[in-house]
């Protein structure tokens, strides 16, 4: 079954010159910043979160160009007189980074600049989020992912138990290990991003910006080649406002990859809180001999707001889909340090057998399905792909290593030689680094309800007294 459909559960399919898959963001800030370092003519970032005072790259230790992102984009605007910077941020978030050290003065600095643009977008419901991660570069390469370009995200596959440069900007902080992924793509499908990019520039400002013009290759320099020439397709979440109709594209491609699953589905989320994906998962065990399901989880949520709504929420489905586990193929996993010490999973990634790949901005919760605006990309191998299936598979392989404590080669052959992605976690789990079985906190009547009403976690916009008064359906009718 073909999954990527445009119009239905994507946008566009459009082809990649080049894909490269970027685990943690030590890797991606080096890439974008050497990306931008080879810009002509635009430079276009959208998203949640930009922090002017993170360090791009601590390890560099050359002075010929700013390391800090806020010194950086206006080193280069002075120095490429045909260079355009726009930079979008999500509008909810701005009064308390604008608090942050030095981010006044250099939005200040920005506004005052020709070419620098930074604008706050508000084109969406009360209370929702411009949740996308995108950076497009002379419309030749983008990246688009789970990585905001902020502070607290900075860390390598590594992940240390005390790595110093895993410092907040400005007070020094230490920081816990962080775990992530991205993308960057050339050719048409970084064109189509861009597209995507500036709809959402208009939507949110007003303004049309005009495709820059075709030729540069800034593709960063020593980022490695995972995938050449092969179709690419966007998926998004755009909620209903204004004269913007509702889109759902991430939420029916979540749908229908479950439902098309042969033998597995892997995912590492920030969250598990939706009850339509839940749904999918519970449809497909009760099936004698349906897929396995992996979910690769942080042990708790970032703030105590966010762990009473979608921690509850997470425990409530959990306990659902457990009862529905007739057959034992659910596996819910956090990854822990070599100390033991708890990573932090903020990846948004999907992997369906060795034919379906996501990596976006959307989680499994009810946010990202209508309520917040997001991007996603997809690639699908037909099954005489081998070439596309080998890097998918590889790509799963290089992710279970790295919270494994262990090489892709070994992960690859236990799961050859166990045929079975639990049984394969399981052989290579241990002491130390390693994915340890996540167990659901006991959640009280209160909690019970919060996630029932999912007052902080709505799927599409509704008032607060509707959120109040509301019940949900029962689970898994």
């Amino acid at each position: 079954m073909q999954v990527l459909q445009p119009g239905q559960t994507c946008w566009r399919i459009e082809q990649a010159d080049r894909v490269a898959l970027i685990v943690d963001a030590a890797d991606y800030f080096r890439a974008v910043r050497s990306a931008m370092l080879e810009a002509q003519h635009s430079i276009l970032l959208i998203g949640w979160d930009f922090d002017t005072r993170i360090d791009l790259d601590p390890d560099d230790d050359e002075e010929a160009h700013p390391r800090h992102l806020g010194a950086f984009l206006s080193w280069l605007a002075d120095s490429r007189p045909g260079l355009r910077i726009n930079i979008l941020k999500w509008d909810l978030g701005t009064v308390k980074a604008l608090w942050r050290g030095t981010t006044l003065f250099r939005v200040a600095q920005w506004a005052m600049h020709e070419r620098i643009t930074f604008k706050l977008d508000g084109a969406h419901p009360p209370g929702a989020a411009h949740h996308h991660k995108i950076v497009v570069i002379d419309d030749a390469v983008a990246f688009c992912g789970g990585i905001d370009m902020t502070g607290d995200r900075w860390d390598t596959s590594e992940h240390r138990d005390d790595d110093p440069r895993r410092r907040r900007p400005f007070t020094r902080r230490a920081y816990g290990p962080w775990h992530d992924a991205t993308t960057a793509v050339s050719g048409a499908a970084a064109r189509a991003l861009g597209d995507h990019a500036r709809e959402r520039w208009q939507q949110a400002s007003g303004e049309v910006l005009a495709p820059p013009p075709t030729g540069s290759d800034p593709w960063p320099d020593g980022l490695p080649v995972d995938m050449r020439d092969v179709a690419v397709a966007i998926a998004r979440t755009i909620p209903a406002y204004g004269d913007q109709t509702e889109v759902r594209e991430v939420e029916a491609l979540y749908v229908k990859a479950i439902a098309a699953a042969r033998r597995s589905v892997y995912f590492e989320s920030q969250y598990f809180a939706s009850r339509v994906i839940a749904e999918a998962i519970a449809r497909r065990l009760d099936e004698p001999d349906g897929p396995e399901f992996v979910i690769v989880n942080p042990e708790s949520a970032e703030g105590w707001l966010e762990e009473e709504a979608m921690g509850s929420a997470r425990a409530r489905l959990l306990s659902m889909l457990e009862r529905r586990d007739r057959f034992g193929r659910l596996r819910v996993y956090t990854p822990v340090t070599a100390g033991e010490q708890p990573i932090y999973v903020h990846a948004k990634i999907m992997i369906v057998d060795d034919r379906l790949l996501r990596v976006g901005s959307s989680n499994l919760n009810n946010r990202s399905m209508g309520y917040d605006t997001e991007c996603d990309l997809a690639l699908e191998a037909e099954d005489d792909d081998t070439d596309l299936s080998h890097a998918i598979r590889g790509f799963r392989a290089r992710l279970l290593a790295e919270h494994l404590g262990t090489s892709a080669e070994h992960v690859t052959a236990i799961v050859s030689e166990r045929r079975s992605l639990i049984a394969a976690i399981e052989r290579l789990s241990g002491p130390g680094r390693s994915l340890r079985p996540f167990e659901p906190p006991t959640i009280n009547d209160a909690e019970k309800a919060l996630a029932d009403r999912e007052i902080l976690d709505p799927e599409r916009p509704r008032s607060l007294w509707h959120a109040l008064s509301w019940h949900r359906p029962p689970l898994f009718r």
